[in-house]
Order: C-alpha cells, then structure tokens, then sequence
C-alpha cells in the first residue's frame, strides 16, 4: 500500500508574519482619512497630522470662538491649546471647539491644553503659532512676547491700543522674524479687493476725497462697580492695565452672547474710531497705497472742520463723518464715486463697477481667506496679506485721530517718525503707562 503525500508543515513563524501582515493590512485599511489626506466632505484638502499647523488661542471670548472654527474649517491646523482668564469662557471655547470638530467631521481633541496665564501656553515647544483675540489694552504685551517665544502671530484688529505699542509689535515680530497677520478680514473679501483695484486702476479719476463712516471716539470709563463673578481672575483680565473695578459690561457673562463692551471706553479700547475705524480706515489706506505711510495732518472738528479731518501730503481729504452707509466708505474722484461696505459696492456712474481689470493693469494682493492665507504665509515664511506693519499703520490711523479728538485742536504727523510736530502734549499720548509684570519697551 502506498503512503500518502503529508501537506508540509506550515512553519509557526511564518504563520504569525501572515497573522501580523493581515491585521497590518486590516488596521491600514480602516485608518482615517484625515491621517491619509484626500479631500475632506466640503471640498479641502486633508492634511496628515505631522504637516497641521498647532495652534494656541489665547482670549476665549466671543471673537475668539468665532476665529476657532475659522481656523479650525481649513482642515489644515491642530488647535492644541486654549488661554483664559474667565473659567465659564474657558468651558464655553472647548465645548465650541468640539462641536465644530464634529461639525467639520474632524477628529475631536480631548487633550487641549488650557491655560489661565498665557506665559504657560507660549513656553510650550509644539506650539507653532497663536491667535490673540484678547482686548485691546492686552495686544502688545502678548503679543510681544510671542515673538520672543518664537511663534507667529494672528492678531486681532485694531492691533494696538496706543502707536508705541504697535511699532514695538512690529520690531518684535521683524526682530525674530515672525510671520505676523493682522485680523483685518476685509482685505481677503474680493469686493474690497476690487474697490481697491478699481480706485488704484484711476476709474473714479484722481481722488479727491474719502469719507469713512464709522462710530464714535472714546469716552473715560465711568460703569458702575459690581462684583467680580466667581471664576474670573479680574486682576489677570486688566493685566497691563491699571487697577479699575469690574463691571459686566466689560466681561459678561457666557448666557449673553454678545461683544462686550470695553471697546468703549479709552482705558480698553478706542470706541468705534478704532473698532469699526480698524476696518474701513484699512480699506482707504490700502485705496491710497498708503500702507507703510499715513496722513500728515489732522484737524480736530471746529468752525473750518466740521468732522475729524485727515489730510495726506498728495493733499487728499479722508473725513470721519456720517453718510447714507453705515460702516463704510464713500471715495470721490475726479471721474466718478465709489460706495463700499461689506457686501456692498456701488459706483457713480453704474458702469465703473462692471469695467473689467485686465492682466496688465494695476492688481493688489489677493487673498481670498484670511485664516489660509496666514497658514499659507507660516508655510512659505512669506509675509500674510494684512502683515503687522500694515495693521500698525491702520490703528495709528484710528488712534491718531482719537488723540486729536482728546487735545480738540489740530495736529501735525509725521508718518516716518511716528511723532507730531512740536506738540509735547499730543506726544505724551502716543503711548501709556503699563505695570511693570507686564511692561514691554516702547
């Protein structure tokens, strides 16, 4: 009888390398699509997560949970960490931040960093860059430092409470080269773009005159002291700032959902000359191609000038005035007008408007997201489209035109020094007592 043929003996090693290979094969099967890249459900591109961008926020309020999901839509940044001073803001942002994870179908970061001292947040090595969405009193200090940190900046408008504290945001940033993106938006939005390109091109002729209907100047804080809620570290809140009582207008509580009220007062803010001024005195400066510059002169409203007057050396007339738009710009040309405001631009006659802008005329950066295009700039070490000297000239701007509206007489500028002309008193001004933990040079 003959034997069978025995099967050979599959070898024990050989048979767990096939187990290892087909989970191998199963566990790469199933990995994520963010991990692989592809193009997520509302058509950007998946980044692997050793290419995102790792971010820190630092202010946790209203502005800060809106730019959260703004960054957090480019698929294109890890946000690692949060810092705030206000513990019921500091819960609101990360549930904020976890809804809109699983609204953008994004894996969800249950190992945020969450800081009450900034100073924390900024020692981290894995942080690449922050996004300051604090008040204004608030901007240079951390801002300042985050360049010493060595992280790039996005910062919101206006950038500084006082001239002085801009220019040393901008040494700072140049000293350790940062790259630095003002949160003046309205230049990525393609209808300021073409104003600006229409105005630059001389469709509406030479310019005349600007005017830029924004709200009022500041005024001293004077609320009512109320109790400082429980979980905000008041002292932390002011910062560089001088002792002043607390009142909830200047930090409501997480039910109101609503801007709080600092801007108004000059301790915090620059009122609306700065507020809505940071944008629509930035889309006439960018008209005027006057970026690294600014005007010369400034008249304080009197008998010969009804509304605060700005005066450029090309002798254009930019006025703070009321018209028919709220919050925005009426340019007047030789050859026509030109009315913009967010969503909205007309020109006088009709047609400048539809006239087309050809590949050999006069074209300014384009942008067409702001919060990509500060990524972008990181990525390439480029300068963003609103860079910090930009944002600085814009607040000088608003903040010159609220010095004039304190000393309620007319002033002279020079735009390259960054002081006024033989007056001690305007110079005193341009920047402010800050408390020594916090002091920065200016």
């Amino acid at each position: 009888m003959t034997d069978k043929k025995k099967k050979p003996a599959v070898d024990s090693s050989r048979r767990n390398f096939l187990k290892q290979s087909a989970s191998a094969l199963a566990g790469y099967i199933i990995v994520p699509r963010f991990v692989l890249g592809g193009v997520s459900h509302n058509g950007s591109k998946y980044i692997p997560p050793s290419d995102l961008i790792s971010l820190g926020f630092i202010g946790c309020g209203k502005q800060g949970k809106i730019l959260s999901n703004y960054f957090l839509t480019t698929n294109e940044i890890r946000l690692a960490a949060i810092s705030e001073v206000y513990k019921d803001k500091t819960e609101l942002m990360l549930k904020t931040i976890k809804t809109n994870q699983e609204k953008n179908k994004q894996p969800v970061n249950n190992d945020i960093g969450v800081y009450n001292d900034f100073r924390e947040l900024l020692a981290r090595k894995d942080i690449d860059a922050v996004v300051i969405a604090t008040p204004d009193h608030w901007h240079a200090a951390v801002a300042v430092r985050a360049a010493e940190a060595g992280k790039d900046i996005y910062c919101e408008k206006p950038l500084a409470l006082t001239v002085k504290e801009g220019r040393a945001m901008v040494n700072a940033a140049r000293k350790y080269k940062r790259v630095f993106q003002t949160g003046s938006m309205q230049r990525s939005w393609p209808e300021f773009r073409q104003a600006v390109e229409i105005i630059r091109n001389g469709y509406i002729g030479d310019i005349k005159s600007i005017k830029v209907n924004v709200g009022p100047p500041p005024i001293v804080y004077d609320l009512p002291e109320q109790p400082v809620p429980e979980g905000l570290d008041w002292n932390k809140w002011l910062g560089p700032n001088e002792f002043k009582h607390f009142n909830a207008e200047l930090a409501p509580p997480v039910t109101q959902d609503v801007y709080p009220n600092w801007r108004k007062y000059k301790e915090f803010g620059g009122g609306q000359v700065t507020d809505w001024g940071a944008h629509m005195f930035d889309i006439a400066q960018w008209a005027l191609d006057m970026d690294d510059s600014g005007p010369a002169e400034i008249f304080a409203p009197d008998a010969e000038h009804p509304f605060l007057t700005y005066k450029y050396n090309n002798g254009i007339i930019m006025t703070h005035e009321k018209w028919e738009w709220n919050n925005a710009v009426l340019f007047t040309g030789t050859e026509g007008e030109l009315r913009i405001a967010r969503g909205k631009l007309e020109t006088s006659p009709a047609s400048i408007k539809d006239k087309p802008i050809t590949d050999t005329q006069k074209h300014v950066y384009k942008s067409e997201n702001h919060y990509k295009d500060f990524l972008n700039g990181m990525r390439k070490r480029t300068k963003p489209i609103c860079d910090v000297e930009i944002g600085h000239r814009t607040a000088t701007v608003c903040n010159i035109g609220n010095i004039a509206y304190q000393v309620k007489r007319s002033l002279k500028w020079d735009p390259k020094k960054e002081k006024f002309k033989d007056d001690d008193e305007a110079n005193a001004l341009l920047g402010r007592p800050m408390l020594n933990e916090w002091a920065i040079k200016i």
